[in-house]
């Protein structure tokens, strides 16, 4: 049974990762200004594209960005997208329940709905969407088919559109690169877990390049909700199923000319319990099955303008069936599609200077209980990304348009100015927009979403946005200081009678986050370390509280190091108390460690234990949390 943290046992939780993440700072500060004269740091340095959609080098980027590697990826194995982000700076996590459970993301203190996902340049929005309810595939995509993630913090809306008003995570899956080459690995832990998969990937000499791979995933789970809490709820473990595919094929007409296409499907089976409304024999299950597909064509027209079609289609499903309630039993179904359309353009103006131009084009569709409802959208957006001298400039503008819904033109400016080669300067404000799901415009009341009708007559949320921080870039240190702050209007909110559970959504409220974020890696003592660190307050600007499910401090501290053929690391991960539904949850600490051994090139065995002191801890109030867990594996590369 979890208990809430005394304000003196919060500090004493939050002081070693505090002292740490200073001596980190201090250590970093100290190699920082060390001196390397004429020898050259070989490092290869990350490089985005996320941040101004221009392939540019992570320390070059004027929003905050962060990259998740596949190095990272492959080093620590974990089992879900969630546990790979929990480590990066700005996000905070409430989760109901174990694996394949509903997870929610809140990127600098936003909503949950206000957080942009993509897949491979794909926006992925679920046109059954709701303020309650993340993005379906963060829960279920497997981190194995993942090459990399590119983490942008704060709006970037003038770039990509509704709902970037928190900012990006964009998903790129494993492409063919190399010589052709396959894999397998298995792995086995707590809870009767099983992992396995196969993939195989490379290029060829005629220039094609391909990569397929399958994971399948099984795990008895827990018992999602507390029972000390909710005596009613079924006690039973809640399992998790999961069989996810990746596929990337794509062949190079010449040096100028590309084609090519990728698909990403998981189809995933989970039980869950009932919310606080179950009884002990109720059963809550249900599947979500998503499948996302693009063709696209990259063509170098001239020496200096590259253009990018892509034709995308998202299919999403998702049942959830209750069986024995004491309110109703039966099934709902939930149904929605997105097509779209995107020209991308970038125009080399000098060696300096580039512009990027493009059009997306795009229908939504959602079955919304018997009803099935549709609308057209269309954006048109321009930007500018480089520098003269010290100053470094990003320039977004972005027309969308969205039927029954409005439109609106928002705009991002950027500026950075360099101190030296190594610190730099960087500020940017910017404005945003979210349209409303169909979901919210159309939905009959109906017990699955506790009876919430939808409002057609909803507007589109707007914020505005400010930061300024500094910057620290040379060889493998990176460090980056964020003071930042938005102001959201019209918040979607929902209401509903407490004795009948009839309500709708509607405009009200407004919201305002102001915050302080630290992000750091560097190399000290032959450690690769990295820290971070977020304080926000993240406030309903009606009623001056708290926005719920959001701590206001927490942080990560990442320490890892590759001894011949070991990587060993681990983290702490700190989050502060929160309140959620009223309740005010307590903070809490976790420790995890992750180790790999390398037998030779083509065979590693690896292991984590999560959770490593059985923390007993609630992101969710009344929902469980995982406790201590051990997992070991095997791959093998042929």
């Amino acid at each position: 049974m979890h208990s809430h943290v005394s304000n003196r046992r919060r500090h004493l939780a939050i002081k070693p990762l505090l002292l740490v993440s200073l001596l980190t700072g201090c250590f970093a500060g100290a190699a920082f200004a060390q001196e390397t004269g004429d020898i050259e740091e070989k490092t290869l340095e990350p490089v985005v594209v996320t941040a101004s959609r221009i392939e540019q080098l992570q320390k070059d980027a004027i929003p905050s960005t962060t990259v998740i590697t596949s190095e990272t990826i492959q080093n620590k194995k974990l089992a879900d997208l969630p546990s790979l982000l929990k480590s990066e700076a700005g996000i905070d996590f409430a989760r109901s329940g174990g694996a394949g459970t509903s997870t929610s993301v809140y990127m600098r203190g936003t909503n949950v709905n206000q957080l942009l996902v993509m897949i491979d340049g794909v926006p992925i929005q679920d046109g059954n969407g709701t303020t309650m309810q993340s993005i379906d595939l963060l829960s279920h995509i497997q981190p194995d088919q993942i090459d990399r993630i590119e983490v942008v913090r704060g709006n970037v809306s003038a770039i990509y559109g509704s709902g970037a008003m928190g900012g990006v995570i964009q998903i790129f899956t494993k492409q063919g690169t190399g010589k052709p080459t396959a894999n397998v690995f298995a792995e086995y832990g707590s809870d009767n877990t099983t992992k396995i998969g196969a993939g195989v990937s490379g290029k060829t000499e005629a220039g094609t390049s391909f990569a397929l791979s399958a994971t399948r995933y099984r795990t008895d789970g827990f018992s999602a909700m507390n029972t000390g809490k909710y005596p009613n709820e079924n006690p039973d473990d809640d399992y998790d199923r999961n069989i996810s595919i990746n596929a990337a094929v794509s062949q190079k007409l010449n040096k100028d000319h590309e084609l090519g296409m990728r698909m990403y499907m998981y189809d995933a089976h989970f039980d869950y319990d009932g919310g606080g409304f179950g009884t002990p024999d109720r059963e809550d299950w249900g599947k979500s099955k998503q499948w996302t597909g693009a063709i696209y064509s990259k063509n170098r027209l001239t020496q200096d303008w590259l253009s990018t079609l892509m034709v995308s289609h998202t299919d999403m499903k998702r049942t959830a069936y209750v069986d024995k309630s004491m309110y109703y039993d039966g099934s709902t179904k939930y149904h929605s599609e997105t097509s779209m359309l995107q020209w991308n353009n970038e125009i080399a103006l000098s060696s300096d200077w580039i512009l990027t131009a493009g059009i997306d084009l795009g229908n939504d569709k959602a079955e919304v209980g018997s009803d099935s409802y549709s609308r057209d959208k269309y954006s048109v957006y321009a930007g500018v990304l480089g520098k003269f001298g010290a100053h470094n400039l990003q320039a977004n503008v972005r027309y969308d348009h969205v039927d029954d819904s409005g439109a609106d033109t928002t705009g991002y400016l950027g500026y950075g100015y360099d101190l030296n080669s190594s610190w730099k300067l960087l500020a940017s404000v910017s404005t945003s927009f979210l349209a409303p799901s169909l979901y919210q415009q159309y939905a009959a009341p109906d017990m699955s979403n506790w009876f919430l009708g939808g409002n057609k007559d909803l507007k589109s949320e707007r914020s505005t946005n400010y930061e300024a921080g500094i910057q620290y870039a040379k060889g493998k240190d990176l460090a980056r200081l964020s003071i930042f702050e938005w102001h959201t209007r019209d918040l979607i909110n929902y209401d509903y009678d407490p004795d009948t559970f009839m309500g709708s959504y509607y405009n009200t409220s407004r919201a305002k986050n102001t915050g302080v974020e630290f992000d750091a890696k560097t190399e000290m003592f032959g450690l690769d370390i990295g820290s971070n660190l977020t304080w926000q307050n993240p406030k309903d600007r009606e009623t001056d509280k708290q926005l719920g499910g959001r701590s206001k401090f927490f942080g990560t501290l990442n320490v890892s190091k590759t001894i011949g053929q070991w990587y060993v690391g681990g983290d702490i991960q700190y989050t502060g108390h929160r309140t959620y539904s009223s309740h005010d949850l307590g903070s809490y600490t976790l420790v995890n460690l992750n180790a790999r051994y390398n037998i030779n090139k083509n065979i590693s065995l690896y292991a984590r234990i999560e959770n490593l002191f059985d923390k007993e801890y609630e992101t969710v109030y009344g929902y469980n949390q995982p406790d201590r867990g051990a997992y070991v594996g095997v791959n093998v590369k042929m």
